[in-house]
């Protein structure tokens, strides 16, 4: 970590109060537009493995801090059988900054729910929301994403705003990426491309494994 980002990493430690006031009722943000029934269809490799992901926009919210979130459902398939399942929570301010207030994550075998590592709510055992996307992002922007302990404690730096992505789905130019990292697993780095009014496109994972999930679909 530069010392630019531990200065910054300081600053995002402080509290933000949080107002429910300040929130508004949709996400619109163009890097990161939930619609409500939408769905986003992603196709890849995970494990060495071929992967698919469904994200799915729901109509559900769910109040945190006193703020309504929409809640997104995220299953990931590993060879045509579930392995993850998720519940995410993002609420947008009104200055367009994208909040995340959370996560119901659960491992699934066989069926079965192994494990909910990784889950966490903001307001809960005291973690807080972070930002998981800027309202005008600029290279050399770092923020924190989750500020859960060490249950969840993901960071992201904004690397281009004008980069490219070819994915089935379509080639965007301008394109937003991002590095994501955390000190709860120093070993693994992800690379995340959003394209205007679309959203998520692409992630790479660029150290620690071989995982690639690409846009392939979306559902309305």
């Amino acid at each position: 970590m530069t010392q630019i980002e531990l200065l910054e990493d300081r600053r995002l430690f402080a509290v933000t109060p949080i107002d429910p006031a300040n929130f508004v009722d949709a996400v619109t943000n163009p890097y990161m537009p939930l619609l409500p029934g939408t769905t986003y269809v992603y196709k890849g490799v995970q494990d060495g493995k071929p992967a698919k992901n469904l994200t799915t926009v729901t109509h559900q919210t769910k109040v945190l801090m006193g703020v309504a979130t929409t809640q997104v459902h995220d299953r990931v398939y590993l060879k045509g059988k579930l392995i993850e399942e998720t519940l995410d929570w993002y609420a947008q301010d009104k200055d367009g900054n994208v909040w995340y207030f959370g996560e119901d994550s659960k491992d699934i075998e066989n069926g079965q729910v192994v494990s909910t590592e990784g889950s966490w709510q903001a307001g809960v055992n005291g973690a807080r929301p972070g930002i998981v996307m800027k309202a005008h992002p600029k290279v050399g922007d770092y923020y924190r994403q989750e500020f859960a302990g060490k249950v969840a404690a993901d960071r992201a730096k904004v690397i281009s705003v004008n980069t490219s992505a070819d994915v089935p789905f379509g080639a965007f130019g301008h394109v937003l990426q991002t590095r994501e990292f955390t000190e709860l697993e120093p070993g693994v780095v992800e690379q995340k491309f959003y394209a205007r009014g679309i959203g998520f496109v692409r992630s790479v994972m660029v150290k620690g494994g071989t995982e690639v999930f690409n846009l392939v679909a979306i559902r309305y």
